[in-house]
Protein backbone atom coordinates (compact mmCIF):
# COMPACT_ATOMS: atom_id res chain seq x y z
CA UNK A 1 0.00 0.00 0.00
CA UNK A 2 1.58 3.60 -1.34
CA UNK A 3 -0.23 5.78 1.36
CA UNK A 4 -0.89 9.44 0.92
CA UNK A 5 -1.47 10.94 4.23
CA UNK A 6 -4.31 14.11 4.50
CA UNK A 7 -3.81 16.32 8.11
CA UNK A 8 -0.77 17.03 10.63
CA UNK A 9 -2.62 16.56 14.12
CA UNK A 10 -2.11 14.21 16.86
CA UNK A 11 -3.48 11.12 14.99
CA UNK A 12 -1.21 11.78 12.33
CA UNK A 13 1.68 11.74 14.69
CA UNK A 14 0.55 8.62 16.69
CA UNK A 15 0.38 7.19 13.27
CA UNK A 16 3.66 8.13 12.07
CA UNK A 17 5.42 7.10 15.03
CA UNK A 18 4.60 3.33 14.35
CA UNK A 19 3.77 2.83 10.59
CA UNK A 20 7.46 1.27 10.17
CA UNK A 21 5.81 -1.71 11.93
CA UNK A 22 3.44 -2.17 9.20
CA UNK A 23 4.49 -4.75 6.83
CA UNK A 24 4.45 -3.44 3.28
CA UNK A 25 3.71 0.30 3.64
CA UNK A 26 4.83 3.02 2.01
CA UNK A 27 4.53 6.74 3.36
CA UNK A 28 4.21 8.23 -0.18
CA UNK A 29 3.27 11.38 0.28
CA UNK A 30 1.44 14.12 3.31
CA UNK A 31 -0.41 16.96 2.44
CA UNK A 32 -1.50 19.76 5.42
CA UNK A 33 -2.62 22.84 5.14
CA UNK A 34 -0.57 26.11 4.27
CA UNK A 35 -0.88 26.79 8.08
CA UNK A 36 0.46 23.83 9.01
CA UNK A 37 3.25 23.67 6.43
CA UNK A 38 6.14 23.96 8.58
CA UNK A 39 5.05 20.70 10.69
CA UNK A 40 4.71 18.96 7.31
CA UNK A 41 8.31 19.74 6.89
CA UNK A 42 9.41 18.35 10.24
CA UNK A 43 7.37 15.31 9.63
CA UNK A 44 8.24 14.67 6.51
CA UNK A 45 11.95 14.86 7.23
CA UNK A 46 11.47 12.48 10.91
CA UNK A 47 9.70 9.81 8.85
CA UNK A 48 11.00 9.93 5.38
CA UNK A 49 7.67 10.91 3.35
CA UNK A 50 8.71 10.91 -0.33
CA UNK A 51 6.26 13.95 -1.23
CA UNK A 52 4.62 16.84 0.83
CA UNK A 53 1.52 18.78 -0.46
CA UNK A 54 0.04 21.68 0.47
CA UNK A 55 -2.76 21.00 -1.55
CA UNK A 56 -4.77 17.77 -1.22
CA UNK A 57 -5.15 17.75 -5.31
CA UNK A 58 -1.69 17.34 -5.42
CA UNK A 59 -1.65 14.43 -3.74
CA UNK A 60 -5.08 12.76 -5.26
CA UNK A 61 -3.11 13.76 -8.52
CA UNK A 62 0.08 11.75 -7.72
CA UNK A 63 0.26 8.33 -9.42
CA UNK A 64 2.44 7.36 -6.57
CA UNK A 65 -0.37 7.09 -4.24
CA UNK A 66 -3.09 4.23 -4.06
CA UNK A 67 -4.47 4.97 -0.88
CA UNK A 68 -5.16 7.96 1.34
CA UNK A 69 -5.54 8.12 4.80
CA UNK A 70 -8.09 10.76 5.58
CA UNK A 71 -7.04 12.31 9.29
CA UNK A 72 -8.41 15.49 9.34
CA UNK A 73 -11.30 17.13 11.60
CA UNK A 74 -14.49 15.54 11.63
CA UNK A 75 -16.39 17.93 9.56
CA UNK A 76 -13.88 17.56 6.75
CA UNK A 77 -14.17 13.41 6.44
CA UNK A 78 -17.05 13.70 3.90
CA UNK A 79 -15.77 16.32 1.26
CA UNK A 80 -11.96 14.84 1.24
CA UNK A 81 -13.00 11.60 1.15
CA UNK A 82 -14.74 12.22 -1.63
CA UNK A 83 -13.00 13.82 -3.32
CA UNK A 84 -9.99 11.36 -3.44
CA UNK A 85 -12.32 8.26 -4.18
CA UNK A 86 -13.07 10.76 -7.36
CA UNK A 87 -9.49 10.58 -8.06
CA UNK A 88 -9.70 6.96 -8.16
CA UNK A 89 -7.52 6.31 -4.30
CA UNK A 90 -8.61 3.63 -1.89
CA UNK A 91 -9.47 5.55 1.65
CA UNK A 92 -9.04 4.42 4.79
CA UNK A 93 -11.12 7.18 6.51
CA UNK A 94 -10.79 8.14 10.43
CA UNK A 95 -13.59 7.63 12.72
CA UNK A 96 -16.52 8.73 13.07
CA UNK A 97 -17.07 7.92 9.29
CA UNK A 98 -18.93 10.58 8.03
CA UNK A 99 -21.94 12.64 9.25
CA UNK A 100 -24.74 10.75 7.99
CA UNK A 101 -25.48 7.56 6.65
CA UNK A 102 -26.48 9.19 3.30
CA UNK A 103 -22.90 10.70 3.43
CA UNK A 104 -21.92 6.91 4.12
CA UNK A 105 -23.80 5.69 1.28
CA UNK A 106 -22.67 7.93 -1.39
CA UNK A 107 -18.87 7.44 -0.60
CA UNK A 108 -19.79 3.80 -1.00
CA UNK A 109 -21.25 4.33 -4.66
CA UNK A 110 -18.41 6.35 -5.36
CA UNK A 111 -16.00 3.33 -4.47
CA UNK A 112 -17.76 0.80 -6.29
CA UNK A 113 -17.86 2.85 -9.25
CA UNK A 114 -14.38 3.34 -9.78
CA UNK A 115 -13.55 -0.17 -8.09
CA UNK A 116 -11.38 0.88 -5.12
CA UNK A 117 -11.88 0.16 -1.08
CA UNK A 118 -13.47 2.65 1.91
CA UNK A 119 -12.48 1.74 5.43
CA UNK A 120 -13.45 3.27 8.71
CA UNK A 121 -10.48 3.22 10.58
CA UNK A 122 -11.75 2.58 14.17
CA UNK A 123 -8.98 1.19 16.34
CA UNK A 124 -10.97 -1.32 18.85
CA UNK A 125 -12.67 -3.79 16.62
CA UNK A 126 -9.11 -4.65 14.96
CA UNK A 127 -7.57 -5.50 19.01
CA UNK A 128 -6.99 -9.90 19.89
CA UNK A 129 -8.39 -8.15 23.03
CA UNK A 130 -11.42 -7.52 21.43
CA UNK A 131 -11.25 -11.18 19.59
CA UNK A 132 -11.11 -12.57 23.16
CA UNK A 133 -14.28 -10.82 24.06
CA UNK A 134 -16.55 -11.71 20.92
CA UNK A 135 -14.70 -15.63 21.27
CA UNK A 136 -16.23 -15.74 25.11
CA UNK A 137 -19.54 -14.33 25.13
CA UNK A 138 -21.67 -17.68 24.36
CA UNK A 139 -19.70 -18.62 27.88
CA UNK A 140 -21.35 -16.12 30.06
CA UNK A 141 -24.39 -16.21 28.03
CA UNK A 142 -27.37 -15.18 28.09
CA UNK A 143 -26.24 -11.22 28.18
CA UNK A 144 -28.82 -8.79 29.99
CA UNK A 145 -26.22 -5.99 30.95
CA UNK A 146 -23.63 -4.24 28.74
CA UNK A 147 -22.00 -1.42 30.43
CA UNK A 148 -18.80 0.13 28.48
CA UNK A 149 -17.05 3.34 29.81
CA UNK A 150 -14.79 5.55 28.04
CA UNK A 151 -13.79 8.68 30.26
CA UNK A 152 -10.79 10.61 29.65
CA UNK A 153 -10.26 14.40 31.07
CA UNK A 154 -9.65 16.25 28.12
CA UNK A 155 -6.15 17.86 27.72
CA UNK A 156 -8.42 20.78 25.68
CA UNK A 157 -11.11 21.11 28.07
CA UNK A 158 -9.62 23.85 30.64
CA UNK A 159 -9.09 26.19 27.51
CA UNK A 160 -12.81 24.90 26.66
CA UNK A 161 -14.07 26.34 29.83
CA UNK A 162 -12.04 29.37 28.83
CA UNK A 163 -13.37 30.04 26.08
CA UNK A 164 -10.67 28.77 23.47
CA UNK A 165 -12.97 26.27 21.30
CA UNK A 166 -10.90 23.51 19.56
CA UNK A 167 -12.44 21.35 17.12
CA UNK A 168 -12.67 18.67 19.45
CA UNK A 169 -15.41 20.45 21.61
CA UNK A 170 -16.79 22.62 18.41
CA UNK A 171 -20.02 21.64 17.31
CA UNK A 172 -19.29 23.66 14.20
CA UNK A 173 -17.21 20.64 13.09
CA UNK A 174 -18.89 17.48 14.40
CA UNK A 175 -17.38 17.90 18.36
CA UNK A 176 -18.03 16.17 21.71
CA UNK A 177 -17.91 13.26 23.74
CA UNK A 178 -20.42 11.56 21.71
CA UNK A 179 -18.48 11.51 18.46
CA UNK A 180 -15.09 11.30 19.98
CA UNK A 181 -14.99 8.77 22.84
CA UNK A 182 -18.64 7.75 22.67
CA UNK A 183 -18.46 6.21 18.95
CA UNK A 184 -15.47 3.53 20.14
CA UNK A 185 -18.12 1.91 22.85
CA UNK A 186 -20.64 2.01 19.77
CA UNK A 187 -18.37 0.20 17.61
CA UNK A 188 -17.76 -2.73 20.17
CA UNK A 189 -21.78 -2.92 21.24
CA UNK A 190 -22.62 -3.32 17.91
CA UNK A 191 -20.16 -5.34 16.46
CA UNK A 192 -21.21 -7.65 19.40
CA UNK A 193 -25.03 -7.88 19.61
CA UNK A 194 -25.68 -5.35 16.51
CA UNK A 195 -28.25 -2.61 15.72
CA UNK A 196 -30.46 -1.77 18.70
CA UNK A 197 -34.14 -1.51 18.91
CA UNK A 198 -34.11 1.76 20.58
CA UNK A 199 -31.65 4.85 21.24
CA UNK A 200 -31.22 7.25 23.82
CA UNK A 201 -28.88 9.57 24.33
CA UNK A 202 -28.77 11.86 27.81
CA UNK A 203 -26.04 14.16 27.10
CA UNK A 204 -24.51 16.58 29.54
CA UNK A 205 -24.26 20.34 27.47
CA UNK A 206 -21.95 23.06 28.16
CA UNK A 207 -21.40 25.40 25.48
CA UNK A 208 -23.83 24.13 23.27
CA UNK A 209 -21.38 20.62 23.16
CA UNK A 210 -21.74 17.49 24.99
CA UNK A 211 -18.53 17.74 27.47
CA UNK A 212 -20.57 14.33 28.53
CA UNK A 213 -23.08 11.51 28.10
CA UNK A 214 -24.58 8.61 28.42
CA UNK A 215 -26.11 6.56 25.47
CA UNK A 216 -28.48 3.89 25.88
CA UNK A 217 -29.39 1.47 23.40
CA UNK A 218 -32.83 -1.02 23.97
CA UNK A 219 -32.78 -4.55 22.84
CA UNK A 220 -34.90 -7.01 23.23
CA UNK A 221 -33.29 -9.11 25.95
CA UNK A 222 -30.70 -6.76 27.04
CA UNK A 223 -30.09 -3.29 27.67
CA UNK A 224 -27.05 -1.15 26.91
CA UNK A 225 -25.58 2.31 27.98
CA UNK A 226 -22.27 3.95 26.65
CA UNK A 227 -20.60 6.93 29.01
CA UNK A 228 -18.14 8.60 27.11
CA UNK A 229 -16.68 11.56 29.25
CA UNK A 230 -14.22 14.51 28.43
CA UNK A 231 -14.97 16.37 31.45
CA UNK A 232 -14.08 13.55 34.12
CA UNK A 233 -12.00 11.30 35.40
CA UNK A 234 -12.67 7.74 35.99
CA UNK A 235 -10.26 4.37 35.82
CA UNK A 236 -12.25 2.83 32.98
CA UNK A 237 -13.86 -0.40 33.56
CA UNK A 238 -16.22 -1.94 31.26
CA UNK A 239 -18.38 -5.11 31.62
CA UNK A 240 -20.84 -7.12 29.50
CA UNK A 241 -22.91 -9.44 31.86
CA UNK A 242 -24.67 -12.36 31.73
CA UNK A 243 -26.29 -15.02 33.42
CA UNK A 244 -22.81 -17.10 34.21
CA UNK A 245 -20.26 -14.59 34.02
CA UNK A 246 -19.42 -11.59 33.02
CA UNK A 247 -16.71 -9.84 30.80
CA UNK A 248 -14.68 -7.11 32.20
CA UNK A 249 -12.51 -4.84 29.76
CA UNK A 250 -9.80 -2.75 31.47
CA UNK A 251 -8.58 0.77 30.57
CA UNK A 252 -10.02 2.68 27.61
CA UNK A 253 -11.94 1.12 25.02
CA UNK A 254 -9.89 2.25 22.08
CA UNK A 255 -7.12 0.12 23.17
CA UNK A 256 -8.55 -2.67 25.37
CA UNK A 257 -4.90 -2.53 27.21
CA UNK A 258 -6.37 -5.65 29.34
CA UNK A 259 -9.46 -8.03 29.35
CA UNK A 260 -11.19 -10.71 31.35
CA UNK A 261 -13.14 -13.16 32.31
CA UNK A 262 -15.54 -14.33 35.77
CA UNK A 263 -17.69 -16.44 35.65
CA UNK A 264 -19.97 -17.13 38.60
CA UNK A 265 -18.20 -18.77 41.53
CA UNK A 266 -15.06 -18.62 40.09
CA UNK A 267 -11.87 -15.55 40.14
CA UNK A 268 -11.64 -13.99 37.10
CA UNK A 269 -8.84 -14.85 34.57
CA UNK A 270 -7.11 -10.92 33.34
CA UNK A 271 -5.04 -11.31 29.96
CA UNK A 272 -3.51 -9.52 27.36
CA UNK A 273 -3.66 -10.85 23.75
CA UNK A 274 -2.71 -7.54 22.09
CA UNK A 275 -0.03 -8.33 19.76
CA UNK A 276 1.55 -4.60 19.09
CA UNK A 277 2.76 -1.96 21.33
CA UNK A 278 0.28 0.58 19.38
CA UNK A 279 -3.29 0.68 18.94
CA UNK A 280 -3.59 1.41 15.61
CA UNK A 281 -1.04 -1.33 14.54
CA UNK A 282 -3.42 -3.99 14.40
CA UNK A 283 -6.27 -2.36 12.08
CA UNK A 284 -4.13 -0.85 9.76
CA UNK A 285 -2.06 -4.04 8.97
CA UNK A 286 -5.49 -5.77 8.53
CA UNK A 287 -6.01 -2.48 6.17
CA UNK A 288 -2.98 -3.25 3.98
CA UNK A 289 -4.15 -7.26 3.67
CA UNK A 290 -7.55 -5.69 2.24
CA UNK A 291 -6.41 -3.49 0.00
CA UNK A 292 -3.04 -4.92 -1.60
CA UNK A 293 -5.52 -8.10 -1.88
CA UNK A 294 -8.02 -6.03 -3.25
CA UNK A 295 -10.54 -8.02 -0.82
CA UNK A 296 -13.88 -6.20 -1.26
CA UNK A 297 -15.69 -8.91 0.59
CA UNK A 298 -13.88 -7.63 3.53
CA UNK A 299 -14.20 -4.21 2.65
CA UNK A 300 -18.18 -4.72 2.09
CA UNK A 301 -18.51 -6.50 5.30
CA UNK A 302 -16.48 -3.03 7.30
CA UNK A 303 -18.76 -1.11 5.56
CA UNK A 304 -22.09 -2.95 6.48
CA UNK A 305 -20.61 -2.25 10.42
CA UNK A 306 -19.69 1.35 10.36
CA UNK A 307 -22.90 2.22 8.00
CA UNK A 308 -24.72 0.32 11.18
CA UNK A 309 -22.77 2.45 13.76
CA UNK A 310 -23.50 5.08 11.94
CA UNK A 311 -27.04 4.75 12.10
CA UNK A 312 -27.27 4.80 15.98
CA UNK A 313 -24.83 7.36 16.01
CA UNK A 314 -26.88 9.66 14.08
CA UNK A 315 -30.01 9.24 16.13
CA UNK A 316 -28.28 9.84 19.33
CA UNK A 317 -26.55 13.09 18.20
CA UNK A 318 -30.46 14.32 17.33
CA UNK A 319 -30.89 14.15 20.78
CA UNK A 320 -27.51 16.31 21.76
Amino acid sequence: MKLGIIGSGKIVHDFLSIADQIPNLELAALSTTKRSHQIGLELQEKYNISKLYQDNTDLFNDANVDTVYVAVPNSLHFSIAKAALEAGKNVICEKPFVTTTDEARELKEIADKNQVIIVEAITNIYLENFKFIEDNLAKIAPIHVVNLNYTQYSSRYDAFLEGDIQPAFDPKKDGGALMDLGIYNLHIIIKLFGKPDSVKYFPTIQKNIDTSGILHLGYSDKQASSIAAKDSFSPNVSTIEGEKGALIIYGHPNEMPKVGIQLRGEEPKVVNHNKYSHRMIAEFIEFTKIIDQHDFTAADQAFTHSLNTLAVLQEAKKQR
